[in-house]
């Protein structure tokens, strides 16, 4: 029994209770304001995308935030480099009934501790909203960057 514990003591080592997995090692992680290199109509995805991914990362594991990029052992960087918002279905009259909106975002994560890249990859995800409603843009847009940021919180704590 002894040993049992033993095991599951020390396995917990990288593991929380919500799945996520951090290396001993880390302790901090930066994350600096989302760079939006896209132009769009919605205003504050980088505040939006950025505060999504500090939730994740500092409430979802043991990680602290350290405002400090240098001095952090680990830093997550984040370019949204696509926004398109495109019809996906159109009426017999050829008014658009859908709408589609696509983001994509350059991540970045680093252990910084170990000098070395965990990751370089682009996300991507889409939402649909009723184009006859202006305010579902936004709306939509944002609930895109939520599985974005949903999807860089899993590859960066999974790969353990």
């Amino acid at each position: 029994m002894v040993i049992v514990i033993s095991i599951l003591v020390s396995g917990c080592a990288y593991y929380s209770f919500t799945g996520a997995s951090i290396p001993e090692h880390l302790a901090t992680v930066a994350i600096p304001l989302v760079e939006d290199n896209t132009v769009s109509t919605v205003t504050g995805m980088d505040a939006e995308m950025t505060q999504l991914l500090i939730d994740r990362f500092v409430r979802q594991t043991r990680l602290s935030l350290d405002q400090g990029e240098t001095s952090a052992d680990a830093l997550l960087t984040v370019v949204i480099t696509r926004y398109s918002n495109q019809p996906t279905s159109v009426s017999g009259n050829e008014q658009a009934t859908r709408n589609r909106v696509t983001i994509g975002a350059r991540v970045v994560y680093t252990d910084q501790a170990m000098s070395q890249e965990l990751f370089s990859r682009t996300f991507s995800a889409y939402e649909e909203y009723d184009p006859f409603d202006p305010s579902q843009e936004e709306t939509a847009a944002f609930a895109v960057l939520e599985k974005i940021a949903d999807d860089v919180f899993t590859a960066a704590t999974s790969n353990w």
